[in-house]
């Protein structure tokens, strides 16, 4: 990631390696599927400063989250 200005710009290939990622880990294609919309939805009612974000969308910032939450779990229970 490059960082560049307020916003952090994201390579195209490892938003394409990471949502391949999550969709090798999952069980279940459509449910992460529905599990990321979600969650980019309630991220951006959450943070009304993101609509102005065109670099960093929801859905981006919900698929990097949400592989990173299934590869290392023990990140988010220290």
């Amino acid at each position: 990631m490059i960082k560049h200005n307020e916003y952090t710009k994201i390579d195209l290939n490892y938003i394409n390696y990471k949502t391949e990622e999550i969709l090798e880990l999952a069980q279940n294609r459509y449910k992460i599927t529905v599990q990321v919309a979600n969650r980019a939805k309630r991220r951006k009612y959450e943070d009304i400063d993101i609509v102005d974000d065109h670099i960093n969308k929801p859905i981006i910032k919900a698929i990097i989250e949400m592989v990173d939450e299934i590869i290392e779990p023990e990140i988010l229970h220290d």
